[in-house]
């Protein structure tokens, strides 16, 4: 199966895959011989104003979004040496098609809106896309009933190259509350379907699945309307599963691409979900099929033979002589971003407060979503089960547990909130002192610079979840540790276990006496093999960057197009 070069994995690289490579580093090489020899002085002084502006801003890294949402950076691009081999240059559109923009909405009147950058991965991926002028698709976050405030928003997203899919209360509710975090999210992250009475289950479950098909084919039209031909259409996460049928059905030489940001499940899983074979015919009409490890690919493509009787390939899946590509292609982060916010004073400021507030005591970090896959409760039981085995430590170590608060009208979501705060206020009762507690929790996000300033004074990261897609926690970690060269505990079961491995220390979150061992061996690390670990990851993260990851899935979906009859 392709994908597995790209990741580090062992396995023997397809032709295509090598051809891809290798036009890469020649168009990489080739850049920059242009760049070196026309524009060395206007872009040290590019540069250095972009640095500057970059360390004035309280995000780091949002107003080059911004310009890049509207259009400035792609401009500076192609001029940048943006060219093909034969030197003529190249503007593709891609069409990038999710279920939320890049931009939160706020209405402020009749024909008045307020629009919010989102600095995301995504946005961040796309950045080392130059070949291609990137257009969004998706959905606003807000519901906008009547025409003239469709009109004014369209009018407002269209200066940041976004373009709105308008979905009312009923559908949001249905097809993403419902359907996509109801169903298919626990399913995909091994957690079952919902366990309730059957018969109603099953009619929550038919309604949730139409409306999940009419948003889908609502956002489907809206790609229609804008495409051109010659577009690259890419699709992501589990939320567009029926859009590639979608989108061939309207125009079969379309170039689609759909990618997962999920695990996917073993077909023993994927099995149980009642309309299993519609999503996989549907997401198979897609050219190209991308996922983050080769385990979810080989997932992927067992549930196609199993389910579907298809036949998988070292390719991807073939059904009747036509080819759907599989393949891996593990999401980075935007690691210079991380690396450059180190140096701005007010990191520094926050790292020197830091530094003084733990000293003498080594700093254990954990920073998650308060939600079921990522082990929160797990991981505090396991540092308890540590403070228990080693009284020397207890006024030596301090956990400090960012837990971002996520469907907080979800019941369950509800419960899983007064679970952690009974575990960490019973330890913190049982083993703090007047002046000093062991954990710190804080239920509610970081900016950016606070953010980075903890992950640099950290010695520890505790990362375990149940079960996640990646966990780019861990890269960000590992991105800010390059001076103190901090130990990574890292889930077996994180999607980033697969290429940060090698330098981290792998866990079974379940098995909480593991953990603990496990936080002992990396206070106890010795200095030299933090280092070799750490320069392991570091390389990783450094160079399998974001913006590689969008480059090599567009690349790739250049090859062996293929349609979907």
């Amino acid at each position: 199966m392709p994908g597995n070069n790209y990741n580090g994995n062992s396995g023997i690289p397809t032709s295509r895959v090598e051809r891809l490579l290798r036009d890469r580093e020649l168009r990489k090489s080739n850049r920059s011989s242009h760049l070196n020899e026309a524009t060395d002085s206007s872009r040290t002084n590019e540069a250095f104003e972009y640095e500057h502006r970059l360390r004035e801003e309280e995000n780091l890294g949002n107003s080059y979004v911004q310009q890049y949402l509207e259009g400035a950076v792609a401009a500076r691009a192609l001029t940048e040496g943006c060219e093909r081999h034969d030197e003529k240059p190249f503007r593709q559109r891609l069409l990038v098609v999710a279920n939320r923009l890049p931009v939160s909405a706020v209405r402020r009147g009749e024909e008045s809106w307020s629009l919010e950058i989102s600095a995301g991965g995504l946005v961040s991926a796309l950045l080392g896309v130059k070949e291609f002028e990137a257009r969004w698709i998706g959905w606003a976050g807000v519901n906008v009933p009547d025409e003239v405030g469709q009109k004014a928003l369209t009018k407002a997203l269209a200066e940041k190259r976004c373009i709105p899919v308008f979905l009312d209360e009923e559908i949001v509710h249905q097809y993403y509350n419902g359907y996509c975090n109801n169903i298919l999210w626990p399913l995909f992250h091994y957690l079952g379907l919902p366990q309730e009475d059957r018969l109603a289950t099953t009619r929550s479950f038919q309604s949730q699945f139409a409306a999940y098909k009419k948003a889908n084919q609502m956002f489907a039209d809206v790609v229609n309307k804008h495409y051109e031909e010659g577009d690259v259409v890419w699709c992501h996460d589990y939320h567009l599963m029926f859009l590639p049928k979608c989108l061939k059905e309207y125009n079969i030489k379309m170039k689609v691409g759909w990618f997962l940001h999920t695990p996917f499940p073993s077909s023993e899983i994927h099995r149980t979900l009642p309309s299993r074979s519609d999503l996989l015919r549907s997401v198979l009409c897609a050219d190209l099929v991308g996922f983050h490890t080769y385990d979810y690919a080989r997932h992927f493509v067992s549930a196609c033979t199993r389910i579907l009787g298809l036949e998988g390939t070292p390719e991807g899946v073939e059904d009747q002589g036509r080819l759907t590509r599989v393949a891996a292609f593990p999401i980075g982060i935007d690691s210079d971003r991380f690396i450059r916010a180190l140096e701005v004073p007010q990191v520094q400021e926050h790292i020197k407060e830091l530094t003084e507030r733990f000293a003498g005591r080594k700093v254990m970090l954990g920073v998650d979503r308060l939600d079921m896959i990522k082990g929160i409760p797990q991981k505090i039981l396991a540092f308890e089960k540590f403070l228990e085995e080693n009284p020397s430590w207890r006024d030596k170590v301090v956990l400090l547990q960012i837990a971002v608060p996520t469907r907080t009208d979800v019941p369950e979501y509800q419960k899983l909130t007064s679970q952690v705060h009974e575990i960490v206020g019973r330890i913190n009762g049982r083993f703090g002192t007047l002046t000093a507690v062991p954990i710190h929790h804080l239920d509610r996000s970081l900016d950016f610079h606070a953010l980075c300033a903890l992950y640099a004074v950290t010695d520890v990261a505790l990362v375990t979840s149940l079960r996640d897609g990646m966990n780019l926690v861990s890269y960000e970690f590992v991105a800010c540790q390059d001076s103190k060269k901090g130990v990574l505990i890292l889930s077996e079961f994180a999607g980033a276990a697969q290429s940060l491995g090698a330098g981290a220390i792998l866990v079974n979150p379940w098995n909480i006496t593991e953990v603990a061992s496990s936080i002992g061996q990396a206070l106890n690390m010795l200095p030299e093999e933090r280092e070799k670990r750490h320069r392991h990851n570091f390389v990783h993260v450094t160079t399998h960057t974001a913006q590689e990851w969008a480059e090599t899935f567009v690349r790739y979906m250049e090859y062996g197009l293929v349609s979907c009859n």
